[in-house]
């Protein structure tokens, strides 16, 4: 099976975890129902991957496998460790994986309901990066601005949104970008020049010490009442 990866698969890679969580995939050595895992990055055998992003491993520690595993490594190899049995989805290979403590791969369970929340904030995304062809037209400050707030957004569709900022001209967009905290410094740096520059248009200037916005002419700022440098 070949390895999903990529922004592009993030739907797909919701529709195979729901396709294999209606599969009964059970464990030999305990009759235990096995539990779909995030597959390690690093095949233990070979050093590569295991040819899928997901794994089914029994997480019952009162399998006879693992129960009994400890002592055979101890024995046989005179280190801590046991083994969990394991499938790999759309195949029919099986191992007897060995693990060094109790609690392998219980960090790695699929959270279904965690992938579709990333499932619709990517779909949110994509609709937002389709509107930006038309936001000039339409005047729709709204995609520009989910883009430049989602700091999971693709970088390349975040740069392309801050270009906008100065054409649509909306002192609207000043508060939520001046109040969110960008990762990427290059990208707050552009947001920062197309705030100056629509404020610039309006003849605005940002009050230092209260944030609200004056005439650029003033020397008072009227909501603080403090002078201005």
């Amino acid at each position: 099976m070949p390895v999903l990866s990529g922004r592009s698969n993030k739907k797909t890679m919701l529709a195979t975890v729901l396709q294999y969580l209606e599969e009964e995939h059970t464990c030999p050595h305990c009759k235990t129902k096995l539990t779909l895992c995030h597959a390690p990055p690093v095949h233990v055998g070979d050093g590569l991957g295991w040819g899928s992003e997901y794994l089914f491993i029994c997480l019952n520690d009162d399998c006879s496998l693992f129960a009994k595993g400890w002592e055979y490594i101890e024995n046989q190899y005179g280190h801590v460790g046991s083994y969990r049995y394991m499938e790999i989805p759309g195949s029919k290979e099986t191992y007897n994986m060995m693990v060094a403590g109790r609690g392998a791969f219980t960090g790695s369970i699929v959270d279904v309901e965690a992938m579709k929340r990333q499932n619709k904030r990517y779909q949110q995304e994509k609709k937002a990066e389709a509107a930006l062809d038309t936001c000039l037209e339409d005047n729709n400050l709204e995609p520009v601005l989910f883009l430049l707030l989602d700091e999971a957004a693709d970088i390349r569709v975040r740069k392309e949104a801050v270009e906008l900022l100065v054409p649509l001209n909306d002192l609207d967009c000043i508060e939520p970008l001046r109040n969110h905290t960008f990762r990427d410094t290059s990208l707050e740096q552009e947001v920062n020049m197309a705030i100056s520059a629509i404020l610039t248009k309006h003849f605005l200037k940002e009050c230092p010490f209260c944030a609200e916005l004056i005439k650029a002419r003033a020397t008072v700022c009227k909501h603080c009442r403090k002078e201005l440098p």
